[in-house]
């Protein structure tokens, strides 16, 4: 029914294909797998047969409700294909990981992915009505997503567990146990086969290239000293010939490898670790973009999605509207100078200021013009709405308050030097820096409250909560503002000065500098929590979403961390300098660089 949209090949085998695809009955970026198999075999008895693996398969997830097992949102025949639908997972596979890899992993990874199998495995075996054996365990069909997290896909040949019944023979060479050769699938084979997942993990020896069952002609100490005594003895109590001499459950394993995170200190906390040197896994510097789009000029700003869409000012003075689904072009608007900062949207137009210094408002759908408001400065601001007006700073000193239906400035605030900082807008007043080094706050007639006073420029955009207003300025200080009266509550002291506006999540705030450095600090105390270092300074502001905080920097790379450690979990190479911040809708992560290209990366 034309429903989904087929952007890439993501995987092929000996039963078919899986494609990335956009769901487009959503109007959000909804991005699926899709496992297509293709049944050209004559014999109908093995074509029924492949027929009945794939069915089970699509029966086998739709009931099943777990972090770690990719959802499934259809199923359906066509012809002489069979697709299944399911959630995308972001990532590559933990066999990928082995062959790219030129060094051992961390133990504390292992241990943490380890813990995370065996809940899963937990999980399935103790399914209601019916225990699920998944008897294929492997590096294959083990997935790290990009919040290094496991995911377990391929289902086709899991098995409801009957107690006392023989089955045939399937699983995989070297991670099989010989009761599953007999035909037996109980919860002993699962753990056996992860107990081999292990040992390939920790030795980098692949099992299906040894004889079966030769563990004790691998020593895992041996070909791997630094593992821990304890978590080879887990491993080797999984590998036990007899299914009666290994754990008794994947409940039982989990806790031994718990146990062993306790007696060697290890902390397990999934999601946290770095791969080894040497590996190029999405979730250290691999990550590939969706798609990207040229502009012909640099891009210095930051875009806005809306309704599917999004917009991105360039110095090549257009204004530009993609899909972003997929980067098509859909309209460019021209102004007469280059448009530095980010657009805001209001009732179905784009508004943005230019530094032919006029504020621009066209047709969302269009890319018409709908009017334009002068003043007598490059706007290097960007606009904020609310209450009927749209406010945004000029060259010209002002703080300008324009009605958004007529066009016609309802007042304007003199500042006394340039504008360049992004207005704050909240229930009550309008927060903005200048370049004078002052923080104005202003009341919706245009009157000044309060002045504050920096050493140097503040051209970081403020934050407000009910608490205080974050600021950064020029002077190499991180401000906490009184909302009502622009007493100093706190100040934190930067490496360098910054342009870099604040963000905020919970009681954090994060703030980059020139000095190179992405801080994170508390929001009460004005504690430093943690502080990442790129390779050059940071002027563009830093974007939270979910767990991690997105910041480019002009080292050319947008940076993804952990937002409660600071630590890396990928970082997204460009070929010029990152001054904008991203934006993020449906797990998709938007960003521009001044190498002249818009980006599209899954979060």
């Amino acid at each position: 029914m034309d429903r989904y949209q087929i952007q890439e090949v993501i995987g092929s085998g000996g039963m078919g294909t899986v494609y990335r695809a956009r769901d487009t009955h959503f109007q959000a970026v909804r991005l699926v797998a899709i496992k297509e198999m293709i049944s050209n075999i004559a014999d109908p008895l093995v074509r029924k047969n492949i027929d009945q693996i794939y069915e089970r398969e699509s029966n086998i997830l739709a009931a099943l409700r777990h972090q770690s097992i990719p959802r499934i949102y259809d199923y359906h025949t066509q012809n002489d294909r069979a697709y299944l639908v399911m959630e995308y997972v972001n990532g590559r596979d933990m066999d990928d990981l082995l062959t790219a890899t030129t060094t051992f992993f961390p133990e504390e990874q292992i241990l943490n992915w380890a813990v995370e199998l065996c809940d899963v495995l937990e999980y399935l075996h103790n399914h209601k009505p019916e225990p699920i054996i998944f008897r294929d365990m492997k590096p294959s069909n083990i997935m790290i997503n990009q919040q290094n997290h496991v995911v377990l896909v391929d289902f086709g040949i899991a098995k409801v567990f009957e107690s006392g019944s023989k089955n045939t023979m399937v699983g995989t060479q070297g991670y099989s146990p010989p009761d599953q050769y007999r035909g037996e699938a109980t919860p002993a084979v699962d753990v056996y086969a992860l107990g081999a997942s292990l040992h390939h993990l920790l030795t980098l020896r692949d099992p299906r290239l040894e004889a079966p069952f030769s563990w004790a002609d691998r020593p895992i100490k041996q070909i791997n000293p630094n593992v821990s005594d304890e978590l080879v003895a887990v491993v080797e109590k999984a590998l036990q010939y007899s299914a009666d001499d290994r754990f008794k459950s994947a409940a039982e394993m989990k806790d031994a490898l718990l146990s062993v995170a306790r007696r060697t200190g290890t902390l397990i906390h999934s999601g946290m670790m770095s791969l080894p040197t040497g590996s190029s896994s999405t979730t250290s510097r691999g990550v590939k973009a969706l798609w990207i789009f040229e502009c012909e000029d640099e891009i210095r700003g930051t875009p806005l999605y809306y309704g599917g869409g999004l917009f991105v000012g360039c110095y090549d003075n257009n204004l530009y509207a993609l899909d972003a689904s997929n980067g098509e072009f859909k309209w460019k608007y021209a102004t007469d100078g280059g448009l530095p900062g980010r657009p805001a949207f209001f009732d179905g137009n784009v508004f943005v200021g230019s530094e032919d210094q006029r504020l621009h408002v066209v047709s969302a759908r269009t890319g018409s013009v709908v009017w334009t408001y002068f003043s007598d400065g490059p706007m290097r601001s960007s606009p904020r709405i609310a209450e009927g007006h749209a406010f945004i700073g000029s060259d010209d000193g002002y703080l300008h308050a324009v009605n958004v239906s007529t066009g016609r400035a309802s007042w304007k605030t003199e500042a006394a030097a340039a504008i360049r900082s992004t207005p704050c807008v909240t229930s009550d007043y309008v927060y903005v820096g200048n370049e004078a080094g002052e923080l104005l706050c202003v009341d919706f007639r245009g009157n000044v409250k309060w002045r504050f006073k920096s050493k140097r420029a503040i051209s970081s955009s403020p934050i407000a909560t009910p608490e205080a207003v974050f600021v950064g300025s020029l002077e190499g200080t991180l401000f906490a503002l009184d909302p009502q009266s622009g007493w100093t509550l706190w100040r934190f002291r930067l490496g360098k000065g910054t342009v870099s506006s604040p963000a905020v999540s919970g009681k954090m705030v994060f703030i980059g500098a020139s000095d190179n450095v992405i801080y994170a600090v508390d929001a009460a105390s004005a504690k430093e929590l943690w502080r990442f270092t790129t390779e050059h300074q940071v002027s563009a502001t830093p974007m939270v979403y979910k767990d991690s905080i997105y910041c480019g920097s002009v080292d050319g790379h947008l940076y993804c961390l952990e937002m409660k450690t600071g630590r890396l979990k990928w970082a997204f190479a460009t070929e010029g300098p990152i001054t904008g911040s991203a934006v993020a809708n449906e797990d998709i992560i938007y960003f521009g660089s001044t190498d002249k290209k818009v980006y599209a990366l899954l979060a």
